[in-house]
């Protein structure tokens, strides 16, 4: 690809990319802070890619995602998972009319754009099953017929880690399906005082306006799929992922007990998807190694499987992706 190429690219990016200012600023109207969690929810509107958000309650995850939706104009569902939940009640179920004696189809509330999926693992597997084989293939199947999801349409889901009673954990192979897993931390004081300042009112109403179209966002897309990732920058991307399946092929002989499980070829594709997005985001269009270790923690983080060893050494997976990414060679 040729720099004139590149300069028609990053052109696109401009033009396509203006609304991203305007969002940001609509949802921090509501949101104080969290910069990181509307960057990376921007990043899996961009790529197309399923999100997990994993914190304790009161960190406005909820929030974040209603606002973030609101931005955009399209429909927005929210889902709150209970252990008595069924499959139909997600999907949507077949209706008997007696006076013709035919079936109808009664679409469930997956059939929007976005999905909030509120504690994903306090409803019971077959209900996360349909969600997950949802997200998968973009379609659902009821009675004896399929049904193509609405474009775009996006998971956003979120769970709590520290409370285990009447929860059914997500087995590893359906947190593979979420692009990026991201993990939302406390506000710093100064954050703590805005919001407290911003929320001690209870007649205040802070709605976001809707700043884009489903078309918009489609657009930007296609945008993405664009942008410029040269072949050393690919070769970087599966260099890092193989590092987690064989450490001591790069002189990281340490980890080699630490990690049971490395990332799948999927984590590869998501990885230079979520970097291109990342790139769009910063007004570029190219990718840079600095953009693939941005957003490269939480692509794997829940990728990377410890082992009982690295447990007991108190290593979690983002320690050991941390070093990866800092003895790898880059670039």
């Amino acid at each position: 690809m040729t720099q004139q190429d590149i300069r028609v690219i990053n052109e696109q990016v401009k033009k396509e990319g203006g609304f991203v200012e305007a969002v940001l600023m609509e949802a921090r109207k509501v949101i104080v802070g969290q910069s990181y969690l509307l960057e990376r929810l921007l990043v899996g509107f961009l790529a197309n890619g399923h999100i997990l958000l994993e914190g304790v309650p009161g960190l406005a995850k909820t929030t974040a995602v209603k606002t973030l939706a609101s931005t955009i104009q399209a429909r927005f569902q929210r889902l709150q998972f209970t252990p008595d939940m069924l499959p139909a009640d997600l999907t949507g179920t077949l209706i008997y009319d007696q006076k013709t004696g035919n079936f109808t189809v009664k679409k469930g509330p997956v059939f929007a754009n976005i999905i909030l999926a509120d504690e994903i693992n306090r409803a019971p597997a077959k209900v996360q099953s349909a969600l997950l084989e949802a997200m998968q293939e973009r379609q659902v199947t009821i009675g004896s017929e399929t049904h193509a999801l609405p474009d775009p349409f996006l998971v956003l889901a979120t769970q709590n880690p520290i409370e285990q009673e009447g929860t059914y954990p997500l087995p590893e192979a359906q947190v593979d399906r979420f692009m990026l897993k991201l993990r939302v931390d406390y506000p710093n004081k100064q954050e703590e005082l805005m919001i407290l300042q911003r929320m001690s009112f209870t007649s205040q109403d802070l709605a976001p306006q809707a700043i884009i179209q489903p078309e918009d966002l489609l657009r930007a897309r296609a945008v993405v799929d664009e942008i410029y990732m040269d072949e050393k920058i690919q070769r970087y991307i599966v260099d890092i992922v193989d590092a987690t399946r064989n450490p001591e092929a790069y002189r990281l002989e340490d980890l080699k007990g630490l990690i049971q499980y490395g990332a799948s070829p999927r984590a590869t594709i998501n990885l230079a998807l979520a970097a291109k997005a990342y790139a769009f985001l910063q007004g570029r269009g190219y990718v840079t190694p600095q953009d693939v270790k941005s957003i490269g923690l939480d692509v794997l983080r829940h990728r990377v499987i410890v082992s009982y060893e690295a447990e007991a050494e108190e290593k979690t997976s983002e320690d050991i992706i941390q070093r990866l990414f800092d003895e790898v060679e880059v670039p």
